[in-house]
């Protein structure tokens, strides 16, 4: 674990809800990227308010996911990897980081990337950036039902990344930073693999259906909070527009919740700054110091399950590793997989 006297003892952080603008309807990469272009421009300017209005102490924002592009309807891989997925060292990501430079922030969000080590592929990638425009951490999105994943290249994955780059901690000024993917805060042990690595802060780039009643991924939310001792910063967007999908369908419940599980701050529905709310390092290390019942991380006995997860295998790994497949890959190989599981009589 990283020395982390210099940290700050407390901040305030922002689930910024805004607006995604799909480019699914462009028609290449030019028109594309000027909607991203435009994009960036709108996020700038609400950045700079929302710090404005919250105060200056506002050293985190985490964005909605997929915020510059929208998801893939249906498109071929290689053309939603021309149209929408981003450069490693793109314009993109430079413009990204001349905000949180100019702002001394840390920004997060969520962005379909392009890899070249992987050059038939791209994964929906979590990312921050610090205060200084460099991005320094890359989480690749490991549970997803219709994109690639590091699992459906998992060996190759990691000889070019090995196991911490598959599960990135950044160890930052403002405490040790992890990303979560929209229903990846479904996925335990995503979050639990993160808390092995020392996270404080979850930062959920999302974009998910919103309700007044409790959904799976607000209990989760919670969950993951409570059973890692740590900040969840959850940010959807504010509807999705140039879609046939009807706007406000994924709009709203942007929060903050703390390492017990209470929420401090929520929104409603539309663009929104109303999110934020204080982190207090110092209460969470305090707790998790403290021996006693609610200390769940220290009385974690991981040998117990070691056996059983090794043991097992569901979704199988390395099914687009050298070889070219389709947007049907995915759902067949759940359907085979649903088969074998039944067949064994697992489900």
């Amino acid at each position: 674990m990283a020395d982390n006297s210099s940290n700050l003892n407390s901040f305030r952080a922002l689930a910024l809800q805004v607006t995604c603008h799909a480019v699914n309807q462009a028609s290449d990469r030019q028109e594309a990227g000027l909607m991203m272009h435009n994009t960036i421009n709108r996020l700038a300017q609400q950045i700079a308010a929302s710090i404005a209005f919250i105060g200056f102490d506002c050293r985190l924002i985490v964005l909605p996911e997929y915020f510059l592009t929208g998801f893939p309807m249906g498109e071929p891989l290689q053309l939603w990897a021309d149209k929408a997925c981003l450069e490693i060292d793109g314009a993109e990501y430079e413009a990204l980081g001349k905000i949180a430079q100019k702002h001394q922030i840390f920004l997060a969000g969520n962005a379909y990337e392009l890899d070249p080590n992987f050059p038939q592929l791209y994964f929906q990638t979590c990312f921050v950036i610090d205060p200084s425009g460099s991005v320094i951490l890359r989480y690749r999105r490991l549970n997803s039902l219709f994109a690639p994943t590091p699992h459906d290249v998992w060996d190759k994955y990691l000889d070019c990344y090995g196991l911490e780059g598959v599960f990135p901690v950044a160890k930052t000024a403002i405490g040790n930073l992890a990303a979560l993917a929209s229903e990846e805060i479904l996925y335990p042990e995503v979050a639990r693999c993160l808390a092995m690595r020392g996270a404080e802060i979850f930062l959920h780039s999302t974009s998910e259906v919103y309700s007044q009643n409790l959904t799976p991924k607000d209990a989760a939310k919670i969950t993951r909070a409570v059973e890692n001792m740590a900040y969840v910063v959850s940010a959807n967007t504010a509807g999705l527009a140039n879609s046939p999908i009807p706007i406000a369908s994924v709009d709203g419940g942007s929060k903050i919740i703390d390492h017990r599980g209470i929420i401090l701050a929520e929104t409603g529905a539309g663009e929104s700054m109303a999110a934020f709310a204080e982190i207090d390092l110092a209460a969470l290390r305090r707790d998790r110091q403290r021996p006693g019942l609610y200390n769940l991380l220290s009385r974690q006995r991981f040998e117990m399950y070691a056996q059983s997860y090794s043991q097992s295998q569901f979704y199988p790994a390395n099914t687009m590793l050298d070889q070219e497949v389709d947007r049907k890959h995915f759902i067949q190989t759940q359907q085979q997989t649903i088969k074998r599981l039944t067949e064994l009589g697992i489900i």
